[in-house]
């Protein structure tokens, strides 16, 4: 007898039912491996979900690990039996695409990567993309005037942090100076660039990849006319075809960035409506683990503020893997980074080491003993090597995100060092920023980022190291671990009550203690899950005016309501709680003034300039503040400094670490260096400034060292020649210019060109004055310098002038000494 039970019941409930709960449970093909679930934590977020499910924009926060992958694809279908269809289900990148494909198979939900599919169409298929192949200048889905062609219900934005950085990357035009845009472009605004800063400009020009210049809001507005006109004439190049239809009806609203022989225009808001299928979808869901400023939703994709600062989160944060975070260099200051290189790379004989680095130039200190180093081009080979088996050490080039390294891929992970900044334009926004909580925020959440990827599900284990001294000095800034999800900040605190008992231990000592971890000792995991269960989610955003006024003011600035642009800017300015972020907002308004008054954003600009001078400055410059000649004895002065901005030895130890390894001869760190030279200064009790940087005018770094005597410093710490050029010597003799114009005769100045050469090239001629402080010099400064800061640390409050003074005499690090001690002559070539 022929009994076909499938024809029972009448429809199938899988393709009916809208609860996500009461879905999984009919979910008719499910895989053996989900026998037992759902687990807690997406069953709370599943009732919470369909609860607010008729709000267009929601945020799922789950940690790391927690299942998100089948939270979204229950919800799409959900969606779906809802009719509140097509379903769209987006990850970051094609290897998460995967992924989501395997589950979904796993969980027998139909899905498609064919957006063109009739399964799609008809609700019958979820269709699974990466955020590229969604948002582009050619997307499938439809891009600006063309309208709708392939319509989307209901989406989920998987790592939605990772989407974002994406979004960014795809919102962004960005060409070489090989390409006839960038010279046309280059030729238009060179003067404009030249009267913000002549050396700046000649710099850019010479394609300097320490120099990253923004062409002036006015220049930028009032040459739209021929900015459309180079642009549209190369609108089909392989550099603008996917990019431009993006950004061409709001290009007045973006910024123009040159440096290191690129240009880059990009917006600080995304205009998402120019993809209509995603800015008109009836329900949007944004998942993700660690979105620092939920606001960025609302900047990047119009989300609506009032349910984005409502998230979705469990009940507990216990579904986290477990992590022991450790960091070596606050445990012990005096372990370097060959030492700790050299360690895992023992450890790798017999287990996954996976290490996270910011550059190519920072993968090389490991490629002694790496097994494999990951870049784009051969990342999905690389890391399902490390899924199959073991492999050894793998090194990640400048991926933080967007990875998922389970069980044995990955049981040790190093994140070293801070990641890089992504664009030009966030470059010169992070040192307008430097400092501020709205900066410290997002590098915090970066490195949270790369935390998770070597934990997946609440039985993964992973013991973490966060290594580097920037990094380090940015974990232990102004309670930078406040911005940690709460079950990543209970997992750090749990290993900072461990390595209290440590005791500055060897390489072994802490060794054992990770052994024991990896083991799975029972006091350690027993103590684990309980600090996780104990932090609770927190059910309100972490979202500040700044965005969503950003967004309000750029959406109006669209319909060309400038007025309105302006009072959202002043908003946010006036809410704003720090100099640094006023003084960036306020640079923002007055562009937007700029169209309805252009003398009034001058002024703006000005009051801009005067709470941050790291901004563009106006049109008629600004008055340049000397440094004093005269200081009080240089003992009292290092003492004071030390006294007022440290508390704790030990934050002094780690700031002094992380500044001296700024002062390195490294590729893209000029910035960088040039602000820890200037670090420094202070911490030695002298006085200093950038006056290039802040007043447009002038040498990279001015030390001021009382009695009248001052260094003028020219950083080319990022140079690889074997000779100084003719421009470098010009341009040190150019700043010695400047300091007699700025100061008179009456005070003396030692020109000092930082560089890895000390010989000149033929045709150059050098200030007679001048001095160059080569590796050499910069390796004897460093040490002693690392020297003096464990001598003073050592001591009762930094301990007395006396005591000071002495030390840094001992270590000739005073006024007397400094000069002749780490610098020497410059040669000419014969």
């Amino acid at each position: 007898m022929n009994i076909d039970f499938s024809k029972l019941g009448g429809n199938d409930a899988s393709d009916t039912i809208t609860h996500p709960r009461d879905l999984w449970s009919v979910l008719p093909n499910k895989d053996k491996r989900f026998d037992g679930y759902p687990r807690d934590v997406q069953g709370q977020v599943w009732e919470q979900w369909y609860s607010r499910r008729h709000e267009r924009d929601l945020t799922i926060k789950m940690n790391t690990g927690g299942g998100k992958t089948v939270v979204g694809l229950v919800l799409l279908k959900s969606c779906l039996n809802e009719s509140v269809g097509p379903a769209l289900y987006v990850a970051p990148n094609p290897f998460l695409v995967q992924q989501v494909l395997n589950e979904a198979k796993l969980l027998g939900i139909e899905v498609t990567e064919d957006p063109r599919s009739s399964r799609y169409s008809s609700g019958r298929a979820i269709c699974v993309v990466s955020i590229n192949r969604l948002i582009n200048g050619k997307s499938v889905f439809g891009v600006g005037d063309e309208g709708i062609q392939i319509p989307i219900g209901s989406v989920v934005v998987d790592d939605a942090h990772a989407c974002l950085a994406a979004s960014e990357e795809q919102f962004s035009i960005q060409v070489t100076s090989s390409d006839p845009v960038y010279k046309s472009l280059l030729a238009l605004f060179f003067k404009d660039l030249e009267h913000v800063s002549p050396t700046g400009a000649l710099e850019v020009r010479d394609e300097d990849p320490s120099k990253n210049m923004v062409v002036p809001f006015w220049a930028w507005i009032d040459k739209q006319d021929k900015v459309v006109e180079i642009l549209h004439a190369a609108r089909e190049t392989e550099s603008l075809q996917f990019r431009y239809p993006l950004l061409k009806e709001h290009l007045s609203l973006c910024e123009c960035v040159f440096g290191g022989g690129k240009v880059e225009i990009s917006a600080r808001c995304l205009p998402i409506g120019v993809i209509p299928a995603f800015g008109t979808a009836s329900r949007r869901i944004f998942m993700s683990a660690t979105i620092g400023d939920d606001g960025i939703l609302v900047s990047h994709f119009d989300a609506s503020s009032d349910s984005i600062s409502r998230p979705i989160t469990p009940a507990s944060a216990g579904d986290i893997g477990d992590r022991m975070i450790l960091v070596p260099q606050q445990i012990n200051p005096d372990f370097t980074d060959e030492q700790l290189i050299a360690y895992f790379g023992r450890y790798s004989n017999w287990t996954n080491v996976v290490v996270l680095v910011p550059s190519d130039y920072r993968a090389r200190a490991w490629s002694g003993v790496a097994t494999q180093t990951l870049r784009a081009s051969n990342l999905q080979d690389g890391i399902a090597s490390l899924r199959s088996g073991h492999v050894g050490l793998t090194v990640l080039v400048n991926k933080y995100d967007g990875i998922d390294l389970p069980d044995d891929a990955c049981r040790i992970l190093v994140v070293d060092g801070l990641p890089d900044v992504r664009g030009q334009l966030e470059k010169i926004e992070q040192g307008v920023l430097l400092g501020s909580e709205a900066a410290l925020r997002d590098s915090v959440q970066r490195v949270e980022q790369g935390m998770g990827r070597g934990i997946r599900s609440s039985e993964d284990y992973c013991a973490v190291f966060l290594m580097g001294r920037s990094l380090t000095r940015q974990l232990y800034a102004r309670n930078a671990k406040s911005f940690l999800t709460p079950a990543t900040r209970a997992q750090l605190d749990l290993s900072e009550q461990l390595t209290e008992q440590m005791q500055q231990p060897t390489i072994k000592e802490m060794h054992s203690v990770v052994k024991r971890f990896l083991d799975r000792e029972v006091g350690w995991v027993k103590a684990s899950k309980a600090a996780v269960v104990r932090a609770k989610p927190t059910a309100v955003g972490t979202m500040s005016a700044v965005p969503i006024c950003q967004r309000n003011a750029f959406n109006a600035a669209s319909r060309r309501d400038f007025k309105q642009a302006v009072r959202e800017m002043q908003k946010a300015a006036d809410a704003a709680g720090e100099d640094r972020v006023k003084g960036w907002l306020l640079w923002q308004l007055a562009e937007y003034e700029h169209r309805i008054d252009a003398a009034r954003a001058q002024k703006v600009l000005r009051q801009a300039v005067e709470l941050s001078p790291q901004v563009i400055r106006p049109i008629d410059g600004i008055d340049y503040v000397r440094l004093p000649s005269k200081l009080a004895r240089q003992a009292s002065e290092c003492l004071g400094y030390l006294r007022e901005k440290y508390d704790d030895s030990n934050v002094f130890l780690i700031d002094v670490h992380s500044i001296l390894d700024a002062v390195a001869f490294q590729p893209n760190s000029a910035s960088r260096f040039e602000s820890a030279l200037a670090e420094l200064a202070r911490i030695l009790g002298f006085a200093s400034q950038e006056p290039e940087r802040d007043f447009g005018r002038g040498p990279d770094v001015l030390w001021s060292m009382g009695q009248q005597r001052f260094l003028v410093i020219e950083c080319k710490n990022e140079a690889v020649v074997e000779t100084i050029s003719k421009g470098y010597c010009n341009q040190l003799t150019g700043s010695v210019m400047w300091f007699v114009e700025k100061y008179g005769e009456t005070c003396t100045a030692v020109p000092l060109l930082v560089h890895p050469a000390g010989v000149i090239e033929y045709a150059a001629t050098m200030h007679p004055d001048a001095r160059v402080i080569r590796e050499e010099e910069l390796d004897k400064l460093r040490s002693a310098v690392k020297a003096f800061a464990a001598a003073v640390s050592g001591k009762s409050r930094f301990g007395s002038e006396e005591e000071v003074a002495e030390i840094l005499t001992y270590h000739r690090l005073t006024a007397e000494h400094f000069v002749s001690t780490f610098s020497s002559k410059v040669r000419g070539k014969k």
